[in-house]
């Protein structure tokens, strides 16, 4: 992984492919809900089998593809040896992407801010690294469906606390997505923060607001 090429050009593109047993399961399910066109809040989270994504999707194919070593390998070389997976999410088109990656960093709750994103192209299979802050300076998406996936350092703690920012702002802006609340993975080495693993992980833990989309869909 070329980190010094990363820092230059903002971002860097895994070599080879990822292996098919993780890829296409998260490709086919993309797929199927083409057609449906769930509300973009219920996709957030995509790999948390405690959340709404797990109604819609198969969530531990998700997570065992963001969990694996092809990926896991990449971010470290880019965040460090201690990763924290807090969040994933399935993109249906490369417009949605694209305008959720104006943004990219903004609700973030690492303190202080940090961390890798990895935007899996599931058109073409390829799989970009951008670190957070600069994640808008990458290329222009490829198109098809994008699973993004963020990482942050376990040197950054996630931050709980409602009051702090960009909780503040996920709330006002994205009232029926809720960060604080869910459920964070260690997937590499140690928590250097004293962030809170234990949260989340209990069957549809409560979001800023009702959905009506849920209802109406039967969920």
């Amino acid at each position: 992984m070329a980190v010094a090429d990363c820092r230059v050009r903002s971002f860097t593109v895994l070599p080879g492919r990822l292996p098919p047993p993780l890829l296409d399961p998260v490709a086919q399910a993309a797929g199927t809900l083409a057609s449906k066109r769930p509300r973009q809040a219920l996709l957030s989270g995509a790999h948390n089998p405690f959340g709404r994504a797990s109604r819609l999707l198969d969530a531990w194919r998700f997570l065992a593809l963001c969990e694996s070593a092809a990926l896991l390998d990449a971010v470290a070389a880019l965040a460090g040896p201690d990763l924290v997976l807090w969040d994933s999410e399935l993109y249906l088109d490369a417009a949605g992407w694209r305008e959720a990656r104006r943004i990219e960093g903004r609700y973030w709750p690492a303190d202080p801010l940090a961390g890798v994103v990895v935007d899996v192209a599931l058109g073409d299979a390829t799989v970009l690294l951008s670190v957070v802050d600069r994640a808008q300076a990458a290329p222009e998406p490829a198109p098809g469906a994008h699973y993004v996936i963020r990482y942050m350092p376990a040197t950054s703690r996630f931050n709980r606390d409602l009051r702090f920012g960009p909780n503040r702002l996920l709330m006002e802006e994205q009232p029926l997505v809720n960060y604080a609340n869910r459920p964070i993975w260690l997937v590499r080495g140690e928590d250097r923060a004293g962030s809170d693993f234990a949260t989340g992980f209990a069957s549809m833990a409560p979001g800023w607001a009702a959905d009506p989309a849920l209802g109406n869909a039967g969920l």
